[in-house]
C-alpha cells in the first residue's frame, strides 16, 4: 500500500486519539500529532504511534479548539507540500477542519467511512441523507478529513516509544468566539460510539416514565442508552449526544437493541455498523425488521420486563 510521506492528526476528544493516530500510521510514513494538554498527553501520542508531536500548550479554558487553526495551519504549511490531516468527526473537530480548510486552501471531507491514499487522497462518506455512499477525491495539495468511530483499528499503547515534542507558539486568531459564561452541562457525558452494547429508544417507548425500565435493562445488560432524533430533539428526554443517526452518533457495537424504533434510514445509518441488531416493536411491518438479525413483535411494557428478568437470571 502506498503511503504519504507525512500525515497530521488531531483529536479534541482524548478517547478518539488512538484511532486518528492509527489512521495516520496506516496512511503515512510519518505521523505528526498536534497535542493540547499535559506532558502525559505527549507521551500518550508517542506510545500510540506518532513519530512527531507538536505541542500547543496546556489546555486554556479561555480558548476553543478552533482558536488553534492559525497555529496549526502555520505548522502544516511549513511541512510537506502534499499532505493529509485526520481529525475526529466531533462538532469541534469539524469546525476546526472547516477553519483550517480556509486557512490552507484545502479540500475538506467530513464523516469519512473509508480513506485511501493509493491514487491521491480519496474518501467515502454518506450522501443524500444516508441513502447512498459517495466517493470523493481531494485535489488540493493539502487534504483535511474528519473520521468517525471504527474507521481505523486503534493500536495498543507501547510505552517504549518516546520522543521530544516541538513547542509551537500560539498565533492569535483574527477572529474568535469569546466565552462570556459557563454553565454546568445537564446529564452525564457519554461517548456512545465506544460502547460495545447499546439500547436505543424510539417514540414507541410511549412516555418518559418508561425510561426507568429501559435504564434497568441497560444496567442488567451492561449497555449504554441511546435514542432516535425525536426523543432527543423534540421530547428532550435524553441528551443530544445520545441521538443515533445520520446527523448524530455513528455506532459499531457488538449488540444494538432497538426499542420502539420504526427504522427510518436516517436513523439506521447510525446503527448499521452493529454486529448484531435486535429490534422490538409492536408493529410487525416496521422497517426496523428489515435490518434486524432478530426481531420481537410485542408490547414494550411486556417485553422489556421479560428481558430484564432473563438477563438478571
Amino acid at each position: 500500500m502506498s503511503k504519504l510521506s507525512n500525515v497530521w492528526v488531531f483529536s479534541d476528544v482524548a478517547s478518539r486519539l488512538p484511532e486518528v493516530i492509527a489512521g495516520g500510521v496506516q496512511l503515512g510514513e510519518k505521523v505528526s500529532a498536534f497535542v493540547i494538554g499535559s506532558e502525559d498527553e505527549i507521551a500518550k501520542a508517542y506510545s500510540l504511534g506518532a513519530t512527531h508531536v507538536y505541542y500547543l500548550g496546556e489546555k486554556d479554558t479561555s480558548k476553543i479548539v478552533e482558536d488553534y487553526a492559525e497555529t496549526m495551519a502555520h505548522a502544516i504549511s511549513n511541512g510537506d507540500t502534499n499532505t493529509l490531516m485526520l481529525l475526529g468527526a466531533t462538532k469541534r473537530g469539524k469546525a476546526l477542519a472547516a477553519k483550517l480548510g480556509v486557512q490552507l486552501k484545502a479540500g475538506v471531507i467530513n464523516d469519512a467511512s473509508e480513506v485511501s491514499v493509493a491514487d491521491g487522497v480519496t474518501a467515502k462518506h454518506m450522501v443524500y441523507g444516508g441513502l447512498a455512499i459517495g466517493e470523493e477525491k481531494i485535489v488540493s495539495p493539502i487534504a483535511l478529513i474528519t473520521i468517525g468511530n471504527g474507521i481505523f483499528e486503534a493500536a495498543e499503547a507501547d510505552n517504549s516509544k518516546t520522543g521530544e515534542a516541538v513547542s509551537v507558539s500560539f498565533i492569535e486568531p483574527k477572529s474568535s468566539i469569546k466565552c462570556i459564561e459557563r454553565r454546568a452541562k445537564q446529564g452525564e457525558s457519554v461517548d456512545l460510539g465506544k460502547a460495545k452494547r447499546v439500547i436505543a429508544i424510539g417514540s414507541g417507548i410511549g412516555k418518559q416514565e418508561n425510561l426507568q425500565m429501559v435504564a434497568e435493562l441497560g444496567a442488567a445488560l451492561g449497555a449504554e442508552l441511546g435514542c432516535s432524533r425525536p426523543i432527543a430533539e423534540t421530547e428532550k428526554w435524553m441528551e443530544r449526544e445520545r441521538y443515533i443517526g445520520v446527523s448524530g452518533v455513528m455506532l459499531k457495537p457488538e449488540l444494538y437493541l432497538a426499542l420502539g424504533i420504526s427504522g427510518q434510514i436516517q436513523h439506521m445509518v447510525g446503527a448499521l455498523g452493529s454486529q448484531t441488531i435486535l429490534a422490538v416493536n409492536k408493529d410487525k411491518n416496521a422497517p426496523i425488521f428489515q435490518y434486524a438479525d432478530y426481531g420481537i413483535v410485542g408490547d414494550l411494557n411486556k417485553v422489556v420486563p421479560a428481558l430484564i428478568n432473563a438477563f438478571k437470571g
